[in-house]
């Protein structure tokens, strides 16, 4: 999941139900069976579709290899319980949604132009073809901007993606099985199959999806795959990930020997290593799945994942989390594992050293995991893991006392709960998020002149800040997070915010947002209200009109410009002219007209009046 800069969220995933949710009815690419890829959109209080859509052929699609259930034990680039989940949703700043996946068909609907349009796989173990997928779509879920396999002749997946902060091209990572993956090219860092399982790869394509740039193999002789991959300030690539061979230690001052998960930063072009180490314990396998990375904007990098237990029981090659060191943990956390623990580790920047290390949950009983799907850490260094948690109720979990939920509610089955935990590591340096609100309208950026402005820096992380409003008036400094500004004439304005807090590895953030100041003001007048037909005692049929409001020259109302609320629980879009509507009974309402119409700058502006509706007259 991830959540766009209007609070709307996007979900990722797989179905196979023949009535999953679609906006409009009809949106479906390609032929569908078996398992779909969906991409869903809701509104940012959750109560309604924005768009959703199911992407699929005749195959399984989003399914790695198989799903968790069918059989124990890791096959090829399946190599942890929640594998056969693992995808990752990411957005642009215009709001655009890509999606790195997997596919086991070979009539997976690709779009014209792109780099790959046809599946590279001939047919692997058990005649499954499978290939990763690389999808980019409109904002709206309706519009497919480009859709493209990424696959050689035997098992490929796509685990994550990130877009380079500069140029926007694709950075896609993941795991093959395939020694001719299209677009690794000479030059790479691995320009052949290393051996082994399978490798990782970072592939790069163009934002249209219609050329390769640049790829490489990532790998030893084992079984090596690529969980994460992130970008710093300067536009290097990161990766992490786990291997069972020999990962390459370079430019590293602080490694641990024989660790069997990774982190490297990558040139631009995938044509060396910047750094390359691992962590973990002398083991043959790994000590956990991972689900969540992050480069921060001090060059720190985060990784979480979870070891034992379930991995364990299900015969999938995990070492358990004994033995990972603690570094700078939690106040008040526990020096031991019982080896099925979340573990959180830091690495500082340009591999230094280990800034922070540490478990998370219960002692005895099963232990956590997490059955599918990417959890996030956000800029700040700040963890929003989901975990499966506290199954067969035999521990108890640590819960904070002003938690939603402190205990397991489960009853019956496994007597699994879900647990949501959200942890600050206090590593990642000041940042700024500026957010401007009008009038109450959170996020809100545009108003009528003169324009009263409330910002906020959403983060509050700095010790001083300095705001400037782009309006030709002076710089503020304050030690306040918070601050007014009135704009007084109409225009765009770049208003920035730097939040300082010289202790810190970074010392100063900068933040942006620009506000729009206009004079199209639609001016609203108190409507009117009458029975439709005064000779009809009993009727409850009522006209509203709203002909006093006036409309700037040049810019007429159109007849979706308001929305009606008439008190009773229905409402209707209209233009200026008369409204009717039937109330289900007598009684006092309250009907409100609101200016939804966005041409003009005074939206969603209203009138509220109380209309007493009654079934007679006086004679």
């Amino acid at each position: 999941m991830v959540v766009d800069g209007q609070g709307n969220l996007v979900i990722a995933g797989r179905t196979n139900s023949g009535n999953y949710p679609k906006m409009p009815a009809n949106n479906i690419l390609g032929p569908g069976g078996g398992s779909d890829i969906v991409l869903t959109k809701l509104n940012a209080a959750g109560s309604a579709l924005l768009g959703s859509i199911e992407i699929g052929g005749r195959g399984e699609d989003g399914v790695n290899i198989r799903p968790k259930y069918a059989k124990k034990g890791a096959e090829s680039i399946n190599r942890n319980y929640g594998d056969d989940a693992r995808s990752e949703v990411i957005l642009d700043v215009a709001g655009n949604i890509y999606m790195a996946g997997c596919t086991q068909s070979t009539d997976f609907p690709t779009t014209a132009g792109v780099f790959q349009p046809n599946p590279g796989s001939s047919g692997g173990p058990d005649g499954r073809y499978q290939d990763a997928v690389l999808i980019k779509m409109a904002s709206d879920l309706r519009t497919p901007m480009g859709i493209s396999y990424i696959g050689g002749s035997n098992d490929d997946a796509a685990f994550v993606l990130s877009l380079h902060p500069q140029n926007g091209n694709i950075y896609v990572g993941g795991a093959t099985a395939s020694t001719d993956l299209p677009g690794v090219g000479a030059g790479s860092i691995n320009a052949a199959y290393r051996g082994g399982v399978c490798d990782g790869f970072v592939m790069v394509v163009n934002n249209n999806l219609t050329a390769r740039v640049a790829g490489t193999y990532l790998g030893t002789n084992g079984a090596d795959l690529v969980y994460g991959l992130k970008f710093d300030r300067r536009g290097f690539p990161y990766v992490m990930g786990t291997t069972t061979g020999n990962w390459p230690v370079q430019n590293a001052a602080f490694s641990q020997t024989g660790g069997k998960q990774f982190i490297a930063k990558l040139k631009e072009d995938l044509s060396a290593y910047e750094y390359s180490t691992i962590f973990g314990t002398n083991s043959n396998v790994p000590n956990i799945s991972p689900t969540a990375f992050l480069v921060d904007r001090c060059e720190n990098v985060y990784v979480s994942g979870w070891g034992g237990d379930i991995n364990v029981s299900q015969e999938y090659p995990n070492a358990g989390t004994v033995g990972l060191t603690i570094v700078n943990g939690m106040n008040g956390s526990r020096t031991t594992t019982d080896g099925s623990d979340l573990y959180f580790f830091v690495l500082a920047k340009n591999a230094t050293s280990q800034l922070y290390g540490d478990f998370f949950g219960q002692i005895g009983g099963a232990g956590e995991h997490v059955d599918g799907g990417t959890s996030r850490f956000d800029e700040n260094g700040i963890i929003y893991q989901s975990i499966c948690a506290n199954c067969g109720r035999g521990a108890t979990f640590p819960v904070t006392s002003d938690a939603w939920s402190t205990s397991n509610q489960a009853g019956t089955g496994g007597q699994c709960n879900l647990a949501a935990i959200k942890i600050a590591f206090n590593l990642a340096g000041v940042g700024a998020g500026l957010q401007s609100s009008i009038q109450g309208q959170i996020r809100d950026t545009s108003g009528c002149v003169p324009l009263v402005v409330d910002f906020i820096d959403t983060l509050a992380l700095g010790k001083q800040y300095i705001w400037s409003f782009g309006d030709g008036s002076r710089d503020d400094t304050t030690t306040s997070a918070k601050i007014s500004h009135t704009f007084n004439n109409p225009g765009n304005y770049r208003v920035r915010l730097i939040a300082i807090d010289r202790s810190t590895c970074n010392e100063t953030d900068t933040s942006f947002v620009t506000i729009r100041v206009r004079l199209d003001e639609a001016i609203l007048r108190p409507f009117s209200s009458r029975k439709s037909n005064p000779a009809n005692c009993t009727s409850l049929e009522y006209i509203f009109d709203n002909s006093t409001t006036i409309a700037p020259i040049g810019k007429p109302f159109k007849d979706t410009s308001f929305v009606w609320h008439f008190g009773d629980g229905t409402s209707i879009k209209a233009g200026k002219g008369p409204v009717r509507h039937t109330f289900l009974a007598p009684g006092s309402y309250n009907v409100r007209m609101v200016l939804i119409d966005t041409n003009y700058c005074n939206a969603p502006d209203s009138i509220v009046q109380t209309i007493r509706i009654t079934d007679t007259v006086r004679a």
